[in-house]
């Protein structure tokens, strides 16, 4: 029997689905997917995931059928959407960024100016303390 089949995949399918996909970490957690997989398996609580908030926390509640909590506010707040903005002028083109964005929200070249895909963006803001420059802002949505 595979490791899916063994958590229910269903039900880590419909919890991701919840998840607000930044893939920012404050979880504890590789990204999204790996939280629910977690929570599938009875590994992790429901509280965990700053960026869905309290209403994300109550509808991960129902799925798993377990009595609601607010979210942990020491792993981070909930905040209203926001992107990332490379200030062009302060960009030095180290890639570091691009690295550090875990959905390839971020172009651009060695040594050269970077760019984010604003539809592309979660606002997880991991690009953030990657810039040895300062050149990145977090922007409402």
């Amino acid at each position: 029997m595979s490791r899916a089949a063994d958590i229910g995949i269903d039900l880590v399918e419909r919890l991701d689905r919840v998840l607000p996909q930044t893939q920012c970490g404050q979880c504890g957690f590789a990204g999204c997917r790996p939280y629910a997989e977690a929570m599938a398996r009875g590994e992790a609580g429901i509280d965990r995931c700053p960026p869905g908030g309290d209403a994300g926390a109550r509808a991960l509640a129902k799925i798993l059928d377990v009595a609601p909590q607010p979210f942990d506010r020491t792993r981070g707040e909930h905040k209203p959407p926001i992107v990332a903005l490379v200030i062009e002028e302060d960009c030095i083109g180290c890639t570091k960024c691009i690295q550090a964005c875990p959905v390839d929200a971020i172009v651009g070249g060695s040594k050269r100016m970077h760019t984010v895909i604003e539809p592309l963006c979660t606002g997880c803001e991991l690009c953030v303390p990657a810039c040895p420059v300062d050149c990145i802002v977090m922007v409402g949505a």
